[in-house]
């Protein structure tokens, strides 16, 4: 907490944020300004929610602390930068940026809000460094719609792959460097995206659909078409990496292609050594790049995956109850850096502190667990409680009243 101290302009909103972030950490069933209240001991959850909607601060600031503590304590001179996108399955229309729209989170299309991330994935582990919250056209189109959800009124449409080349832009601009960013084909389907790492001069192994036009010496393929072609022999059995049962073992090749541009290309494809289900990649890269470099690379990208599972499992990254974007940047931020907390510790503990053969290393969950445990007081006596359970029936009875004032005018 010390590093975002300066990010406030007052002490009462710094102090408030450290009683969040450590709310997030908690073993709280639902995470909220409400239920995060009342675990830190405050009488109401407004102050919270303050903290939140109207206090002076500065996320953005924080989201470049995040990023540059997250790059300090797991540096890796061969991390990989990850790009993907999750969602949230919300409730009617007022939530910046819901509409219905496909999510990997349902696995369908429902009314959902969605935001992309960029996680630096090293050896030492991995974490989320930066955001954007994916605004539709539904809503740009409509300036007093982006004015009461907090959002500028010239705030314009851009693509999840524009959000996540402006994400990589701020990373490397803060003198952060990387060599390698991959994706799923939301990303590696994008010409100006990869257009736009090549002019950085940065490697990428995105993936590509079946479908994709691919630019080789004797045509133009698809990739679907380009597989048939590949000899026998060309294929060779790699590990993508760790997995939840150990190596993750395919059988992977390369095609070189032709393109205009500096550095090499090449398609990478993936078989599933069981079901035979293939996968490509466009690769490029300007420095001399293995079949076993490009095959990790692109086992990188499942660490995004397990980054989303620990941030909504852990830090309430998901939990947010909040409409307006200012209040969902501010929440997902403090996530984030509850998250990378727990990240680098775990890192610091397996870097100094061996276990014994009989003991699995920390993990993020044990660390949590222990944290909140032994580092942070116990809860709040009887009359705490109490004093909470009349004022949500309050609350609730006045909710209630107006329901049904609104009811009644309706249908009148």
């Amino acid at each position: 907490m010390g590093r975002i101290a300066g990010r406030f302009a007052r002490v009462e909103p710094r102090r408030r944020t450290g009683r969040l972030v450590l709310g997030l950490l908690a073993d709280l069933p639902r995470k909220n300004c409400w239920t995060i209240a009342e675990w830190a001991g405050e009488a109401t959850p407004h102050g919270m929610q303050h903290l939140l909607c109207r206090a002076s601060w500065d996320a953005e600031a924080v989201r470049d602390d995040v990023r540059d503590y997250v790059v300090e304590h797991l540096h890796d001179e061969a991390a990989v930068l990850v790009v993907d996108e999750t969602g949230d399955v919300k409730k009617g229309a007022h939530t910046v940026g819901v509409q219905r729209q496909y999510t990997g989170t349902a696995g369908r299309i429902e009314n959902s809000q969605v935001a992309v991330y960029l996680v630096y994935a090293g050896e030492r582990g991995h974490a989320a460094v930066d955001r954007e919250l994916y605004i539709p056209r539904s809503w740009t189109s409509d300036p007093n719609r982006c004015r009461a959800a907090g959002l500028s009124e010239d705030t314009v449409f851009a693509t999840k792959p524009e959000l996540a080349r402006v994400m990589i832009d701020r990373f490397l601009t803060a003198g952060h460097r990387i060599g390698w960013v991959t994706g799923d084909e939301v990303y590696g389907g994008n010409p100006k995206l990869r257009a736009a790492l090549e002019e950085r001069g940065i490697g990428y192994v995105l993936a590509v659909a079946c479908s994709a036009e691919i630019p080789t010496g004797a045509g133009t393929f698809r990739a679907d078409v380009l597989v048939k072609k590949v000899p026998k022999r060309a294929w060779q059995k790699l590990s993508a990496g760790h997995g939840a049962k150990g190596q993750r073992f395919y059988d992977w090749a390369v095609i070189d292609l032709t393109e205009a541009a500096s550095g090499r290309h090449q398609l990478l494809i993936r078989r599933n050594r069981t079901t035979g289900e293939l996968a490509y990649y466009r690769c490029h890269f300007t420095t001399p790049a293995s079949l076993a470099l490009l095959v990790k690379v692109a086992g990188s990208r499942w660490r995004v995956e397990e980054t989303f599972q620990s941030e909504k499992g852990l830090a309430g990254l998901d939990e947010h109850q909040v409409r307006r974007y200012p209040s969902w940047a501010r929440w997902v931020t403090l996530a984030m850096l509850a998250h990378a907390f727990l990240v680098v510790v775990r890192a610091e503990e397996h870097a100094h502190r061996p276990t014994s053969d009989d003991l699995i290393p920390l993990t993020c969950n044990e660390i949590q667990r222990l944290f909140i445990t032994v580092a942070v007081p116990p809860g709040h006596g009887p009359a705490h409680r109490l004093s909470w359970s009349a004022w949500r029936r309050r609350h609730q009875s006045r909710s209630r009243a107006s329901h049904y004032r609104r009811q009644a005018a309706s249908r009148t």
